[in-house]
């Protein structure tokens, strides 16, 4: 028994690195790993689903085919949820308040290689769920991409796959989730690639696809009902309908905008006030409740309510009423600590703003007519892409729920328009804002991390020159003639860098002999940190216009140093290599 105990056990760990072997070399490999991750991906979005689903209608004593956001009265006791959910929720960051910041699918891509650990993912998957399960006006889409991603970055690391591949599995993975969730294949595999990875490249888009459409197979071979906004356009488009709607998206721009700094106005106004982590989630629910009595339809996500809302001859005063209380709803949930996105809340959002703009647009008189329908399908994708991002995603959800590639032309154009005035005057998705809040510099998820990852000790050559700083002058000679070397550091009594003596310097003959070298030294205040990556490196050197900065550490010791002709090399040397990986060419 032993035997064959022993031959099992060194079976299986010859055949880990053979599949490891297999999906750096194989292109088609690495594609059939992609569609067992959308298999998995698909999964765990309708489970997902299911679930948040099935604890609204516990919480909130639904029907089985309404939603939340449908409904027109919820009973006041039942409103508890919000606060207890919240109370929940704030419990559970006392554990996570220990920790570091859990990491996301995008801040993983950018600058992680695309390692997300698997508590990161269980965290925000959970936390997720229960915000959207006792009603806050936060969507799934952040569980479910995370869910998606997370399996695909825990499949990738134990295949020790290369960097560049575990970016695109983890964008495979969360397109498919997304996929999965609203039955749209194409809008997945372009939210993989517009907000996941960051670029769009001939190596990704077979394991993206794949990955997208078997997700979408298998939810569906689950019976899970995707979120469909079964809606189309009801006339023909003419070319003054592409000026209009495109004045539209940067209408919605202006909102998008708008909205993502309210929430960090609100976070930052929750931050300082002295409550207590664990309360605030408890407190913003509290907060919803009279809006819940408002309307219900800022609760959750707003999947029932879309519905309701589009092409239904709302009065202006109506629509003006839910999409304020929505905004306000959605702000006050993600600025108090609970945890989700505004993926289906933008859309939404978007909806009721098509549809208040073409309200408006025909009281003036003798304007070309529009439709209200049409409205809200430009407005939805206007405004996602404004706080979302991906022109490309949302205009494909468009149109794989109209199935009308006309009015997707429309759209694309309101979408674009949308996103170049959000990239020109905030520079920001909502994901990279809130990044952007924390201290980070992502823009997007393009990878980043491998120019943290070459710091100045990384690259600096140890053990340099060095003098003590009250030598005289005639005795640094002797240790350091002409031709041994071009620069020798300083080093204080105290141990701690007193900058930098170029060896010429020091052979003017004008010098008395008996001075202090240290009367040379030059760079006293220009120097690099052992952490500093090689973008601050390259910037440092600029500023100072040195050729040479020694690396000291907090401390002041001098550790090393590194010439800007190396550093340039190096990064010329490392971003050529990340296009190539990038383009599938490395």
């Amino acid at each position: 028994m032993m035997q064959i105990s022993s031959t099992s056990g060194f079976r299986l760990s010859n055949a880990i690195p053979l599949l490891r072997r297999m999906f750096r070399v194989s292109e088609v490999s690495f594609i059939l790993l992609a569609t067992c991750v959308g298999v998995a991906a698909g999964l765990v979005a309708s489970l997902l689903g299911k679930f948040a689903r099935a604890l609204q209608v516990v919480i909130y004593g639904l029907d089985s085919h309404a939603r939340l956001s449908s409904v027109t009265e919820i009973a006041p006791v039942r409103l508890l949820a919000l606060p207890l959910g919240g109370l929940m929720l704030g419990l559970s960051a006392l554990y996570i308040h220990r920790r570091r910041a859990a990491i996301d699918v995008v801040e993983a891509n950018a600058l992680h290689g695309g390692r997300i650990p698997m508590l990161d993912t269980l965290l925000i998957s959970a936390q997720t769920l229960l915000s959207n399960g006792c009603g806050a006006s936060v969507g799934l889409e952040a569980a479910y991409a995370q869910s998606g991603g997370g399996i695909a970055s825990w499949f990738g690391q134990a295949l020790r796959i290369r960097r560049a591949d575990l970016r695109v599995l983890v964008g495979a993975g969360a397109g498919a989730a997304i996929a999965a969730a609203f039955g749209a294949p194409l809008a997945g595999a372009f939210y993989a690639f517009e907000i996941v990875i960051g670029a769009y490249t001939p190596a990704s888009i077979a394991p993206v696809a794949a990955a997208t459409i078997s997700a979408v197979i298998t939810a569906r071979t689950l019976g899970a009902t995707p979120y469909l906004i079964a809606v189309s356009s009801s006339r023909s488009i003419i070319t003054a309908d592409y000026l209009l709607y495109a004045g539209f998206g940067l209408v919605a721009a202006i909102v998008g905008i708008l909205i993502m700094r309210l929430v960090s106005v609100v976070e930052a106004w929750v931050r300082y006030s002295g409550l207590p982590e664990w309360s605030r989630p408890a407190l913003g629910g509290m907060l919803l409740i009279p809006i819940a009595w408002v309307t219900p339809h800022a609760l959750s996500a707003g999947h029932g309510a879309i519905h309701l809302t589009i092409d239904a001859g709302l009065a202006l005063r109506a629509l003006v009423l839910i999409f304020t209380m929505k905004a306000l709803a959605s702000v006050i949930s993600l600025g108090f600590g609970f945890r989700g996105g505004l993926f289906f809340a933008s859309l939404f959002l978007g909806a009721l703003l098509g549809q208040i703009l073409a309200t408006l647009w025909m009281m003036i008189p003798g304007v070309i007519p529009i439709t209200y329908t049409d409205a809200a399908l430009v407005g939805m994708a206007a405004l996602a892409v404004a706080v979302v991002g991906g022109p490309m995603t949302m205009s494909l959800l468009v149109l794989e729920a109209t199935h009308d590639f006309e009015i997707t032309a429309t759209v694309l154009t309101a979408a674009l328009c949308s996103s170049a005035l959000v990239r020109d005057r905030f520079g920001y998705s909502f994901s990279t804002w809130r990044l952007h809040l924390r201290g980070e510099v992502i823009r997007s998820a393009r990878d980043i991390g491998w120019m943290r990852s070459w710091t100045a000790q990384r690259m600096m050559r140890a053990a340099p020159p060095s003098a003590a700083a009250n030598l005289p002058v005639e005795d640094f000679r002797r240790q350091f003639p002409l031709g041994s070397t071009s620069r020798v550091l300083l080093i204080d009594e105290a141990g701690h860098y007193a900058g930098m003596v170029p060896t010429a310097a020091a052979f003017a003959p004008t010098l008395a002999n008996e001075s202090p070298v240290a009367d040379l030294a030059i760079l006293k205040s220009a120097f690099l940190g052992p952490e500093d990556g090689i973008g601050e490196i390259m910037r440092r050197f600029e500023e100072s216009e040195a050729d040479d900065l020694a690396v000291v550490s907090p401390s002041g010791a001098v550790l090393g140093i590194l010439t800007e002709k190396y550093v340039q090399r190096r990064y010329a040397d490392e971003a050529d290599r990340a296009l190539r990986q990038l383009y599938g060419e490395g």
